[in-house]
């Protein structure tokens, strides 16, 4: 399987973003969704002091990425975890505070192409969907298994369908006549309970309902919800972070850490701040950045992105000048 047909998506604009803080010597960044390696691999080209850091909850991802980062030898740290599990390994590595740190949330192009991950509802496949296919329960045993009120929940949740009971019950209707195993008869199912009205709009029906089961297959969400903020933690003063989302239920997530850590949380009325309670992230976007019309003419999958990025301006409360934290919970609720 080639590389070459994956883009990374908005690629040197996460590079001009992370790049005042990978400049100096022995900074290292971490890849905190290593795919196929195309970030990484222009990461390590871009900046040659660099020392990455890259994690990936698939071992196929993980061989493969490998395979393209070999030449750069011990530069690269490629690690089998899940990314809100970055507190687990920064320690494991020794690595108390990191410069810059990248996300590229989402389905990595590999996971869409392999026809037998079943992720992509253009074609026939097993429905798993998980993203470390070692681990966890599948797309077939969510939707076989979950009580009808809960896979409601999780459609309009996680892929804000509005048809989601409609969808449900003929799930339901059907897992009873036997359980579902494979992606083509899903599909069918969808188009046949939909409306015709809501056939006509945005793309092919069973997206949303799709992008919901990989949610909650993989628990994408709480996992963002836990890594996003653990990332920030393990930022130096001066490091940057870059995350690029691909649905608005990240996106939010991501604004809402970066927003927190970019407000002042002084009790208000005092004539001066004390440094505890001012902000310790400088925003770097407006609002969330596109990708061009050109990187979406080149590579669709670019089309739903957004990037928005942040710069560490100090240490949080309680933190020495060390680095060290009088830690008072745990970062991640991922791994003991």
């Amino acid at each position: 399987m080639s590389n070459t047909r994956h883009v990374p998506v908005m690629l040197q604009r996460c590079l001009d973003m992370l790049a005042p803080a990978l400049a100096e010597p022995g900074a290292v960044v971490v890849d905190c969704t290593l795919g196929l390696g195309g970030h990484s691999e222009a990461l390590l080209t871009a900046f040659p002091a660099v020392r990455l850091i890259a994690l990936d909850r698939d071992p196929a991802a993980l061989k493969l990425a490998g395979e393209r980062l070999a030449p750069y030898g011990d530069r690269a740290t490629l690690v089998h975890a899940v990314y809100d599990e970055l507190p687990e390994v920064l320690d494991r590595l020794g690595v108390p505070r990191v410069q810059g740190v990248l996300f590229d949330l989402g389905v990595s192009s590999m996971q869409l192409d392999e026809a037998d991950r079943g992720f992509a509802y253009a074609q026939d496949a097993p429905l798993d969907m998980r993203m470390d296919q070692t681990t966890g329960i599948s797309a077939a045993e969510v939707l076989n298994t979950y009580p009808p009120g809960e896979l409601v929940r999780i459609l309009r949740t996680y892929g804000e369908e509005k048809q989601a009971k409609r969808i449900v019950s003929a799930i339901v209707r059907e897992r009873a006549k036997e359980p579902f195993t494979n992606s083509a008869r899903l599909v069918e199912l969808i188009r046949d309970a939909l409306p015709q009205a809501a056939k006509r709009t945005g793309g092919n029906p069973a997206k949303r309902t799709f992008q919901a089961l990989r949610i909650e297959v993989n628990g994408e969400l709480a996992s963002v919800e836990r890594a996003v903020p653990a990332a920030v933690d393990a930022l130096a003063v001066g490091g940057r972070i870059a995350v690029l989302s691909y649905h608005s239920l990240e996106d939010r997530l991501v604004k809402q850490v970066f927003a927190a850590g970019a407000t002042s949380t002084a009790p208000p009325g005092l004539p001066v701040v004390p440094e505890q309670y001012q902000p310790r992230l400088k925003l770097l976007t407006r609002g969330a950045e596109l990708p061009t019309e050109e990187e979406i003419a080149e590579n669709r999958r670019a089309a739903p992105a957004r990037l928005r990025g942040a710069e560490r301006i100090r240490e949080s409360a309680g933190t020495g000048r060390n680095g060290k934290k009088a830690r008072t919970a745990p970062h991640s609720a991922g791994t003991p």
